[in-house]
């Protein structure tokens, strides 16, 4: 019987060692993630002039962190395609995202201007029968006719976002022979109507980009992608414009400016 005590207490001692080693792990993952994050705002905000980030000692000691810390917050960004390890050099940034901001409500050539041309392909345009939702969010009979675009946006020539876009057939028809490639639609909106655009209600959330998405964007299948819906008001108030667009996550941040109201 005591060599069965023995047997048990040295289990119990293992099993200890075991959930203590786990818990230490779990906590130097959770102290990685919270490296990461801040990491990456510097490098996606250009913090690291030449591309290369500080050594891992450097790092280790302005963050108060550990040295395996460091590596395992450097492997996170390595795996999100951020940044790469070279022999000789260190850790460089190898991704660079453009932000889009949320604040005012403007075209991607508008919202991108400082950072190269926006060029666009378009995939198909005509007229076609409004889905339901799609009649129903522009205040449609249902069946109507819309006008649909597709169209692949590029930013220095790299695939950024595919554009799904509806608008009433009353003034997409006069749209149809228009410079769609070098023009963003919303200032054609504005000349068709002799309108400015109002408002936008929008949505963002992220989503795997399906078998042709993945293709069209030169993702893999499966990558997330950030799926922004926006539904554009003239200045009257009409609905327009919907859209459904869907960025390369490693390609754009999404940021805004937000008041608190009582």
């Amino acid at each position: 019987m005591p060599s069965d005590r023995i047997r048990d207490h040295a289990g119990q001692g293992a099993a200890t060692t075991v959930a203590a080693h786990r818990a230490r792990r779990r906590l130097r993952a959770d102290r990685a993630r919270q490296l990461a994050d801040p990491l990456r705002r510097l490098l996606l905000t250009g913090a690291f002039p030449d591309g290369v980030l500080p050594h891992e000692s450097a790092l280790a000691a302005e963050y108060g962190a550990s040295r395996n810390t460091v590596r395992e917050a450097l492997d996170l960004l390595r795996a999100e395609g951020l940044v790469e390890r070279q022999p000789g050099v260190g850790t460089v940034v190898v991704a660079h995202k453009y932000p889009h901001g949320l604040d005012r409500l403007m075209g991607l050539a508008e919202t991108l201007r400082e950072h190269g041309q926006v060029t666009n392909e378009v995939r198909t345009m005509g007229p076609a029968p409004a889905p339901a939702p799609v009649a129903d969010r522009l205040g449609l009979a249902p069946g109507n006719d819309v006008l649909y675009i597709e169209r692949l946006r590029r930013l220095g020539g790299l695939p950024l976002s595919l554009d799904l876009t509806y608008i009433p057939l009353d003034i997409g028809a006069e749209l149809l022979g228009a410079d769609l490639e070098n023009t963003d639609v919303f200032r054609l909106l504005e000349a068709v109507t002799g309108q400015r655009l109002g408002h936008a209600e929008i949505t963002l959330e992220a989503v795997s980009a399906d078998t042709h998405s993945a293709a069209v964007l030169e993702a893999p299948r499966g990558a997330a992608v950030l799926m922004l819906e926006r539904l554009t008001h003239l200045a009257d108030g009409r609905p327009v414009d919907l859209e459904f667009i869907r960025f390369r996550g490693d390609r754009i941040t999404m940021s805004g400016l937000l008041h608190r109201t009582r």
